[in-house]
């Protein structure tokens, strides 16, 4: 059996100029404070560059209603991919503006609607690429500015993102509450800073453990020329490795690359695909993928392969992402802190798939093989952070993750690039919070006599990962050509989703809060999303 290595990694996080789909057409790129504007039936639009020639734009028709969303695009890699390394090149560093989700794939559906609907929209490409919170806060703060300045009956500002976007919109409501009024977070990347390093960090060293010694899972040097040749070679060896991991699903053969710990797994007869789940379960990575489902199999193996094969199969898919993923951020964390954030030394795996050595026995070839898995994984050296590097990463990617803004988040279950755990941290703060908050406010009504009950602020909306929805070829092995299944991959939100999260903050904005659970409910379901206060999806590995 083998699965293409292929993820939409890029695609969905690499942004294109805006293309002629466009309301009118964008005027070119001014300098500081000084957007040029065209005004064409009725609809006025304005590009322009902050003072660090971040380009950016703003958009609003004459029935504009003094609410403005300003966006923040999702991740982009600080460095040029080449095609060799497809397919997740060829892709060249690109700062262009989007003023709205789907913008970067030339799709305007949601940008026109809310243009029509008399919202004004507006965003930054930023100065810098891949890990830039502190350049989108100040491209943020300013646009905000320009805006106002451009429209001065703008009342209202939503700061909505995905992905690292959404860390944007966070960081921008936490740092500047004075600027924003409501907040649409969605497949957020805003989370503890140790956690997604942990997340990434682990899933490489594992694959360094076990498959290619030669991995780096950090380390990278300091020489922007020599980094970049690392960066790329070590997406190259991932991408090699989940080949050759793919090849060897059904017989279990292991990469001719592997350590020999990984071969000395292979020689007592353990498949290459136990071990791989074995990096999943350690890491957090979803068992459930865009194409694979966990619960169905091919003809004639309808019940063994969910639980032999389907996992790993899954792992795999999903570390087309993480692999790539990790290695590009990885190496900018270490840019930006100037040493290592990578620390594993003190890790303890077999705390880590405790839980799920009984739920996934069969797929991990049972208790003695994972003894034995666990065993060359404790015999692999550790990696070890820069003391000094790591105390600068709260201070670039940190946050307090409190809502104090109507905000409406948006998540999938099984999104292997920010996991749902993301999500979960924030619901779980915000219920201390809110709890915090009702204390204080029953504590306030014992001496006033007046109790003013606090207002919720946050709504999670979950696309939640269908039962099945995997299909097979006639050879046996899952269809990767086939539709994406429901709440998986990264950021696959429908217009009619990004539509349906703006109005419901727009109108909480509006009144001073989101309406009963029970219009929630129903808004939700119509676009495929589910609102349920009591689904809950599992802590960070990190965390836990």
């Amino acid at each position: 059996m083998k699965i293409s290595s292929k993820s939409r990694f890029l695609t969905t996080l690499a942004s294109a100029a805006l293309v002629a789909t466009a309301v009118v057409a964008i005027p070119s790129t001014a300098q500081a404070a000084d957007p040029q504007c065209a005004t064409v039936k009725y609809v006025t639009q304005c590009a322009g560059a902050g003072a660090d020639g971040a380009p950016y734009l703003m958009i609003a028709a004459a029935n504009f209603n003094g609410t403005v969303f300003v966006w923040s695009h999702g991740i982009r890699p600080a460095i040029n991919i080449p095609a060799t390394l497809a397919p997740v090149g060829p892709y060249t560093i690109t700062n262009a503006a989007e003023p709205g989700p789907g913008a970067s794939e030339g799709d305007m559906t949601v940008i026109n609607a809310l243009v029509a609907a008399g919202y004004g929209v507006a965003g930054s490409g930023y100065s810098r690429q891949s890990l830039n919170v502190t350049e989108a806060l100040n491209a943020n703060i300013e646009l905000i500015g320009a805006f106002k300045k451009k429209f001065p009956t703008t009342k209202k500002v939503i700061a909505w993102g995905k992905s690292l976007g959404a860390m944007h919109s966070q960081k921008l409501a936490e740092t500047h509450p004075e600027l924003v009024d409501g907040t649409v977070l969605a497949c957020p990347a805003a989370n503890p800073s140790n956690a997604m390093i942990s997340y990434f960090g682990d899933a490489l060293y594992g694959f360094k453990a076990y498959f290619d010694p030669s991995i780096k899972v950090g380390g990278y040097s300091t020489d922007p020329v020599v980094r970049q040749t690392e960066q790329l070679a070590n997406i190259g060896k991932v991408l090699t490795v989940i080949g050759k991991l793919s090849a060897g699903l059904s017989s279990g053969a292991w990469p001719d690359t592997s350590s020999p710990a990984g071969k000395a797994l292979e020689k007592a007869g353990i498949p290459s695909r136990s071990a791989l789940l074995a990096v999943g379960l350690m890491a957090g990575i979803p068992t459930r993928s865009k194409h694979v489902d966990g619960t169905s199999g091919p003809a004639g193996a309808a019940e063994t392969y969910p639980l032999a094969v389907a996992p790993a199969v899954a792992i795999l898919e999903n570390m087309g992402t993480v692999g790539v993923a990790g290695t590009l951020l990885m190496a900018d964390g270490e840019l930006l802190t100037g040493g290592k954030v990578f620390d594993n030394s003190k890790t303890d795996y077999a705390a880590r798939i405790s839980a799920d050595r009984d739920i996934f026995s069969f797929a991990l070839s049972g208790n003695t093989a994972v003894d034995g898995i666990l065993a060359a994984l404790a015999a692999t050296p550790r990696e070890t952070a820069d003391a000094a590097a790591l105390a600068k990463v709260p201070s670039i990617i940190g946050l307090k993750g409190e809502i104090t803004k109507p905000t409406v988040m948006i998540a999938a279950e099984s999104d292997e690039y920010t996991p749902a755990s993301i999500a979960q941290w924030f619901i779980d703060g915000y219920g201390d919070q809110f709890a915090a908050a009702k204390d204080a406010a029953i504590a306030a009504a014992k001496s006033s006599r007046n109790y003013q009950a606090p207002v919720n602020k946050l709504v999670m909306l979950w696309a939640k990962t269908a039962p099945k929805y995997s299909k097979f070829t006639a050879a046996g092995s899952p269809d990767l050509n086939g539709p994406v299944g429901a709440g998986t991959g990264h950021c696959y939100y429908t217009s009619d989703q990004w539509l349906a999260a703006a109005k419901m903050v727009a109108g909480a904005v509006n009144t001073g809060k989101f309406p009963n659970q029970g219009p929630i409910v129903t808004a939700a379901k119509k676009v495929g999303l589910s609102y349920d206060k009591k689904f809950r999806v599992p802590t960070f590995k990190s965390l836990a």
